[in-house]
């Protein structure tokens, strides 16, 4: 069975330490390291603008030679004749001349556009390419895009109506390619450049060793690059309106700038450790300070809880054993601080001087006890001493000799057990002995009209009972119940009850008398002292009494009336043998 959680009160030294000390410490370590993220934050802000701007600067100039390839491809098409009689030749010498002419005007601008690898125009009609490349491009780069614009521009003329707008990304062979393409009648005259042409002045932006910059598709889908990328997770997607960190750990600074001539976008990456290595050594001492206020906070708890707690918990430990009556405890010397030790010195001190004071006054109590239940016995006695004499008295006026010794032979077994009757225990058989004499002394008194009945199991003789506890109730049943008019019988039975939790002692003593007035029954219930026109029932309420003291409230006596008629009265004892 798992152990509880210990309930902690709010109003505890304990919780009050603990939340002061959280109080403090709390707040300056959020504000440490709010402080930290926040320079963090700010450097990410500078470094993203700053990229930002130097990115922006790189895309408006790539723009601006795109822009101006693009006019002059517009220019080619309103206004070169030579264009014009390609798109409508009166013969084929006309065409060939035309084309002559214009390959040399395109190897002319070719020359002048350093955004442009290739110029070209692309008869629909004829199926014939023009083409003029720049000196750096391969053979075989050229035939890679001449069959691709062949394709692109005779098998999909959709696509061709597509470009006519703007410069478009699209991937031939392992290299992506910026195309711009305007239709003139059957004639489709163009441009296109390879995407790591427009990369190579990139290399002179510096985002540092491990930076760096990259064209991106409207897809997100990255082309060209300076140098890996350090994570192979980056999105792109997100947009360039403002800067974001992505990557697999969340580590990499994204800025970017979209091209106002086509479908792409420049981006920059840095990754954060080389943005932060030039961060203040402040920022360094704030996140020292925070990691080891946290490291320092449960030692602090530690100490505070050996220092202030532990102390406290013994001394708590301590009154709650001795609110639950035990003082005789005292708190074990132990290493504590000055002030813990004069407390628990002075708490010692003081328990000591009050378990002798209840001791004395316990001792009191019981000396108070011994001479109520002495005083409660013998005031049973006087009821019996005038009704002996009464006896005696009707016995010598008749001179009935032989009744007399033997009612002055009952009266000493009978003032010789009274004479013990300071004792607080007697046994069941002396008790019984003394009832029996007491019963005989009463059958004297009153010749057929008593009886009594005596039925008490063997094993119970030596269980100690209080003196004078059957007769008090004998006493009354033949004081009350008792007449010359008819005969009246008694019984008293007692036995062992083991039915409940404790074993207990039960003596039911009935008599056929006319039994207890309803009056008299409600006032003994309620443990009141009786009196009716009669007399003062003072025998009930002393046994009671008596009880009380002797058992501690564990003994019980009930009074009710038997059926058809007669007195009954149960007394139920604990069964104590060894007392």
């Amino acid at each position: 069975m798992g152990g509880t959680i210990p309930r902690i009160s709010w109003n505890s030294i304990r919780f009050k330490l603990v939340v002061g000390l959280l109080a403090v410490t709390v707040p300056l370590i959020t504000l440490l390291i709010y402080s930290n993220y926040y320079s963090i934050g700010v450097v990410h802000n500078q470094v993203a603008l700053s990229s930002k701007n130097m990115v922006s600067l790189y895309m408006g100039q790539i723009d601006t030679q795109l822009q101006d390839a693009d006019r002059n491809l517009l220019s080619l098409v309103n206004s070169n004749f030579d264009i014009a009689s390609m798109d409508n030749p009166k013969s084929d010498d006309e065409y060939v001349l035309a084309k002559h002419r214009v390959s040399n005007t395109l190897g002319r601008d070719i020359v002048l556009y350093k955004s442009v690898d290739a110029f070209f125009v692309y008869s629909e009609s004829r199926r014939d390419l023009l083409d003029v490349f720049k000196s750096a491009v391969t053979f075989a780069e050229r035939d890679q895009v001449e069959q691709y614009i062949q394709r692109y521009l005779s098998g999909n003329p959709d696509h061709a109506d597509a470009g006519n707008n703007s410069w478009f990304v699209q991937s031939i062979g392992q290299d992506y390619y910026m195309l711009r393409i305007v239709k003139s009648g059957t004639l489709y005259v163009g441009a296109w450049v390879n995407a790591k042409t427009l990369l190579v002045p990139l290399n002179l932006i510096d985002l540092g060793s491990e930076g760096s910059s990259l064209f991106v598709t409207d897809q997100g889908i990255p082309m060209v690059s300076t140098k890996p990328l350090p994570d192979e997770t980056v999105d792109f997607t997100k947009g360039f309106g403002q800067y974001y960190m992505s990557g697999s750990k969340n580590n990499l600074l994204i800025v970017g700038e979209p091209s106002q001539e086509g479908n792409f976008s420049l981006a920059a990456v840095i990754p954060d450790r080389q943005i932060l290595q030039n961060l203040p050594m402040i920022s360094r001492v704030i996140e020292t300070i925070s990691f080891a206020s946290i490291g320092l906070l449960p030692i602090s708890f530690l100490f505070l809880h050996k220092i202030v707690l532990v102390p406290l918990q013994r001394l708590i430990a301590v009154m709650r054993r001795i609110n639950d009556g035990n003082v005789n405890v005292r708190i074990e010397s132990y290493p504590a601080s000055d002030e813990f030790q004069l407390v628990n010195q002075t708490f010692n001190k003081m328990m000591a001087q009050i378990e002798q004071l209840k001791i004395n006054v316990y001792e009191e109590q019981l000396s108070k006890q011994k001479a109520e239940l002495q005083h409660l016995q013998l005031q049973i006695n006087p009821h019996f001493f005038m009704n002996s004499l009464n006896i005696l008295f009707n016995l010598a006026q008749v001179k009935n000799y032989e009744l007399i010794q033997e009612m002055t032979l009952c009266l000493v077994r009978y003032f010789r057990f009274m004479f013990r009757s300071n004792l607080t225990f007697v046994s069941l058989h002396d008790e019984l002995q003394h009832v029996r004499n007491y019963v005989r002394i009463q059958e004297l008194r009153f010749p057929g009209s008593l009886t009594c009945n005596i039925d008490a199991p063997d094993f119970l003789e030596n269980v100690p009972i209080p003196p004078l506890l059957i007769q008090t109730f004998l006493e009354n049943s033949i004081k009350h119940a008792v007449t010359l008019e008819e005969p009246v019988r008694i019984s008293v039975d007692i036995d062992l009850n083991e039915k409940g939790l404790e074993p207990c002692i039960e003596i039911v003593i009935r008599d056929t008398g006319k039994g207890f007035s309803e009056e008299v029954l409600t006032e003994i219930q309620s443990g009141n002292r009786v009196i009716d026109q009669q007399d003062e029932h003072i025998g009930i309420w002393n046994v009671r009494r008596r009880l009380q003291l002797l058992y501690d409230g564990k003994a019980a006596i009930s009074c009710y009336n038997g059926y058809p008629r007669g007195a009954v009265v149960e007394i139920k004892l604990p069964y104590q043998p060894e007392r």
